[in-house]
């Protein structure tokens, strides 16, 4: 009997996080509390999924996928809320969610048509920045949840200053120390972008080398 790949663990985890998402999609305009609480759940829970995948040897190129996709999807989402808050910086945040999800869509997709198991692999990453971004998982995690919390101490911010900390709010505090974070990230995104931009062409050049040699 085949397995319902669609009801692993992983997976499972991976549904909540969704609908996680989506309540927090709701709750954004008007209610930061349940809108923070449900948007932060749904990101920490992307940790469990992937030790579950690997503990019970349940990691599956959809799970991959969904994991993907809720990721860019939730960010897009908080930019697009933080676009109406702050309408001076839109620019910004348009351009950060153009970059976050062409060039994730393009290295994620020139994995796969390269043959390769994971985006996050050795192979996929042959800049020595990015092998160390993907391969760490103490920098990844540090470069994610900073980037994430970045933005969400933005959105916070919108409604109030949060705890004051030596004579500073909470959230303006974190806003102005992630911001280097979420620079580096869109850095390191673009730079990725790059990177499989280059073995995209390199797939063409040999598929075409392939194809005229048959041809002669």
């Amino acid at each position: 009997m085949a397995e319902n790949i669609f009801l692993f663990v992983p997976n499972l985890i991976g549904y909540g996080r969704i609908i996680l998402a989506l309540l927090s999609f709701y709750y954004m305009p008007h209610n930061h509390v349940m809108a923070a609480a449900m948007y932060l759940l749904s990101g920490f829970l992307d940790a469990f999924d992937g030790h579950a995948a690997r503990l019970l040897n349940q990691g599956t190129k959809f799970g991959a996928m969904l994991d993907q996709l809720t990721d860019r999807c939730g960010t897009m989402c908080l930019l697009v809320t933080l676009s109406h808050f702050y309408p001076d910086y839109m620019f910004f945040f348009q351009l950060s969610m153009a970059i976050d999800i062409a060039c994730h869509w393009l290295h994620l997709h020139t994995t796969v048509m390269a043959g390769r198991t994971s985006h996050k692999s050795q192979e996929a990453n042959t800049n020595p920045i990015l092998r160390i971004y993907y391969t760490s998982r103490t920098v990844l995690f540090f470069m994610c949840a900073g980037n994430e919390l970045f933005y969400a101490s933005l959105y916070l911010l919108h409604f109030t200053e949060g705890p004051i900390i030596v004579g500073i709010g909470l959230w303006r505090a974190l806003s102005y120390g992630l911001l280097p974070v979420a620079i580096l990230k869109l850095v390191l995104a673009l730079m990725q972008g790059y990177e499989a931009a280059i073995a995209l062409g390199g797939i063409d050049v040999r598929e075409r080398q392939e194809a005229a040699s048959k041809n002669k």
